[in-house]
């Protein structure tokens, strides 16, 4: 992939993450149902983890697991340090959409969620600038 092809897919996934991330906060702020507002935001901080993986022409496979994700990020991306533990997020892929043997989501683990992938976002975002303000 070309480096303009490269920056225009990873600014797509960034898009599409924002659009998560924008979604379920004004979901939250309606206090809407809060298995909703996890699993976007679940899915915003994945697809934030999934933009930084395309930038680094990283193949990703069809996983839910954001702390795998991440792991496949080189160590020198700041996700590594800022997010040590991405489990609790990761939850709210399956958990959140389907009926089953665990607790629903509360507006507690709403606002969690919600926070923590902001700051994964963020962090990516911010990274994303960063290494690509001389390309």
């Amino acid at each position: 992939m070309s480096t303009p092809e490269l920056l225009g897919e990873t600014r797509r996934w960034l898009r599409f993450a924002k659009e998560d991330l924008e979604s379920c906060e004004n979901l939250a702020s309606n206090e809407s149902a809060p298995r909703h507002i996890c699993f976007l935001a679940q899915q915003a901080a994945e697809k934030a983890l999934k933009a930084a993986l395309v930038l680094e022409e990283i193949d990703f496979p069809f996983w839910h697991d954001l702390d795998a994700l991440r792991n496949l990020l080189p160590d020198t991306w700041s996700v590594h340090r800022t997010h040590a533990d991405l489990a609790q997020l990761t939850e709210w892929a399956v958990e959140a959409r389907y009926p089953g043997d665990w607790e629903e989501a509360t507006a507690m683990d709403a606002e969690q969620a919600v926070s923590q992938a902001r700051r994964v976002y963020d962090s990516i975002a911010t990274e994303f600038k960063q290494r690509t303000s001389t390309t």
